[in-house]
């Protein structure tokens, strides 16, 4: 697992580097603008940055971030995708799909038994990668909020 730039639309670079990360931007998007987060304090933002793997995709002319997603695993067993964003201005691009690819990609060395995420309205972009629905559903349980 590298730091190397990842496979990304035309126009876009998708890395691991958290030197490139722009954590105020991430905080601003999440926090203002995601259904899942908003209203997140910027400290446990950068917690959660700092405690994760993070992936960013970027504009290649300018190298703007334009796009999140944040990886918890113990890169042997198990993964969760989530906190996955691209900016208003450049979605249907096809970048979300790209970071979801890119996760699945840098983890599949990894040889997890299973990659995780919850989404309500972005299914299609999931299963396009190879994302299904939960097999047994009532085999899994939550602890905090829902």
């Amino acid at each position: 697992m590298s730091d190397e730039p990842l496979a990304a639309p035309a126009g876009y670079q998708i890395s691991t580097d958290p030197a490139r990360l722009d954590a105020a931007l991430i905080h601003q998007w999440l926090s203002r603008d995601a259904y899942w987060a908003t209203g997140r304090p910027r400290e446990k933002q950068d917690r959660a940055i700092a405690c994760s793997l993070n992936f960013g995709a970027y504009d290649s002319a300018s190298g703007a971030q334009v796009g999140y997603a944040r990886v918890v695993t113990d890169h042997a067993t198990f993964a969760w995708l989530c906190d996955v964003y691209v900016d208003p201005a450049v979605r249907g691009q096809g970048l979300g799909t790209a970071l979801a690819a890119a996760v699945r990609d840098y983890l599949a060395p990894a040889g997890l038994r299973r990659v995780l995420l919850a989404t309500a309205d972005a299914h299609e972009v999931y299963a396009k990668v190879g994302f299904t629905p939960l097999a047994y559903p009532e085999k899994w349980m939550t602890l905090g909020e829902q």
